[in-house]
């Protein structure tokens, strides 16, 4: 039976992924737990259970190796496959994930936008071309996307992730103001809400200013 890994360790790895590519820009070829726990503000006894989830990688007295730890982690977070993705919802929030270019760099490609807005039809961002939302079915059809985002309205989610669900999409990345639930169906759902990170900056400033 495969080990369950917490949800808090995982919510790590994308971190730890990060701080190792920055490392190996700067030149770095090992690191202990030490060093990178003075980098991540996480304690070295916390990296170290951590890495062991997944084998850990590590040698006593030594560290580290940074390129290898990185490639490991860069396996556990799937990222040695490519992805498709598609948006739908190709307003100010869905043009700018299709501006992001880091995306690339990670294994994602966006495919195509998707929106209702007319207006919006033939436009490319970033040369990614925004479709009509009702010809979804017909390009799923030419082009195998894995993962959906949706930057639109909550009022449309649910419809719109069950649509998705029956054109074969195995994850949505979901940026609706709501939280959709489609593990029955076996589709995973990333569920993204930006105001909860605002608001924990909001309470942290307070928490500083009463101090």
């Amino acid at each position: 039976m495969e080990k369950e890994i917490s949800q808090a360790v995982i919510r790590r790895m994308p971190r730890y992924y990060r701080y190792l590519g920055e490392l190996i820009d700067a030149g770095a070829e090992r690191i202990s737990s030490n060093d990178l726990s003075a980098r991540m503000n996480v304690t070295a006894s916390q990296i170290r259970q951590d890495l062991n989830n997944f084998g850990g990688f590590g040698q006593q007295g030594y560290g580290y190796n940074v390129k290898h730890l990185h490639e490991e982690i860069g396996k556990i977070l799937g990222l040695c496959e490519m992805h498709s993705i598609i948006i739908i919802g190709a307003g100010n929030l869905g043009q700018a994930l299709a501006n992001y270019s880091d995306f690339e760099k990670f294994g994602f490609t966006i495919a195509a936008l998707f929106d209702v807005n007319p207006r919006l039809k033939g436009r490319k961002i970033r040369g990614i071309e925004i479709h009509m939302l009702d010809e979804l079915e017909a390009f799923t059809c030419r082009y195998k996307a894995d993962i959906a985002a949706l930057t639109l309205p909550k009022s449309q989610a649910d419809a719109v992730a069950n649509r998705l669900v029956d054109l074969g999409i195995t994850a949505i990345w979901n940026f609706a103001h709501v939280d959709l639930d489609l593990a029955d169906q076996n589709v995973i759902v990333e569920n993204v809400h930006l105001s909860d990170s605002l608001m924990q900056l909001s309470y942290n400033i307070a928490k500083k200013k009463n101090a």
